[in-house]
């Protein structure tokens, strides 16, 4: 990177508005050079300085970039994640369709993806466990705990990650966050403030860096959301991010199935006999629809 510009990680991102951590210490509170940059929590960043603000100049390459798009919009979320961590609650009504969809979207920049079942504590907490049921049959952890009691069952799946937070509004992402470091609790206010981002719950994606988590881990605190569309994932990535229906993909009679009606369908096959849950195929001809491969 160029020596001229300073060098830095963004740890807060909203709309435009951007903190950078420099590297030589302190933080920075930038602007983008140009309107068709995009910069997510967790990029590498080189920034020039003007007066008591920067602008941010370039972005390193990136590892990986969890975003979510339509046909029209891309909303990044984090840059250069090791791990996509959904937190889900029972005290929220769960959509479990969003939770299938982050997990392809981790499955699709090859990072690791957790659940993390919050608020134990709470007596409708067995329900969430049967709910998800489904998620663990298919390898992923589901690590249960409560941020307001404790937040220990956590914290070894966070150790050397760069991990990402993503859920609904109202699942505890921000009180996880807190439980973890309670001394970022009075960040986290700063921070909405100088962004004018309002109340950091609903607006604002914040990065932390633990001491607890080693010395190239952090999380990512991402604003709540109700929809996560992969418009950006193409076809077959989207195939290879169904872990079940890996191993089927190149068994089927036909080298281009889409896995429909085609005879000889290894993985229509693997639904029939229960291998592989229909709602998921469903959402591969969803997620291959909006990808731009029409399914009949």
């Amino acid at each position: 990177m160029s020596a001229a510009l300073a060098e830095g990680l963004v740890v807060a991102a909203q709309r435009r508005h951007f903190t950078v951590a420099l590297d030589e210490g302190g933080e920075l509170e930038c602007l983008l050079k140009g309107r068709a940059m995009q910069v997510a929590c967790g990029d590498r960043v080189e920034v020039a300085r003007a007066d008591d603000r920067g602008v941010i100049e370039r972005i390193a390459p990136r590892a990986t970039l969890v975003y979510r798009s339509d046909a029209f919009t891309e909303k990044l979320i984090a840059a250069n994640a090791t791990q996509v961590a959904a937190v889900l609650a029972p005290d929220v009504a769960v959509d479990l369709e969003l939770v299938h969809r982050w997990m392809i979207a981790a499955e699709a920049e090859r990072c690791r993806y957790v659940v993390i079942a919050n608020k134990l504590d709470l007596p409708s907490f067995p329900a969430l466990r049967e709910r998800l049921a489904p998620v663990a049959a298919l390898g992923y952890p589901v690590i249960e705990c409560a941020a307001t009691t404790s937040v220990a069952p956590l914290v070894p799946w966070l150790v050397g990650q760069r991990t990402v937070l993503i859920g609904q509004s109202g699942m505890g992402k921000s009180t996880l966050v807190n439980a973890l470091s309670p001394a970022l609790a009075a960040r986290v206010g700063e921070v909405s403030t100088s962004l004018h981002a309002g109340r950091h719950t609903t607006s604002a994606a914040m990065l932390y860096r633990l001491e607890a988590l080693g010395a190239d881990g952090w999380v990512v605190d991402s604003p709540g959301m109700k929809q996560f569309g992969l418009a950006h994932v193409t076809p077959d990535a989207l195939e290879q991010a169904f872990v079940e229906m890996r191993p089927l993909l190149g068994h089927c009679r036909f080298r281009d199935c889409r896995h429909f009606r085609e005879p000889g369908c290894a993985v229509r096959a693997a639904v029939d006999d229960g291998r592989v849950a229909a709602f998921r195929l469903d959402l591969l001809h969803a997620l291959q629809r909006d990808a731009g491969r029409a399914v009949q």
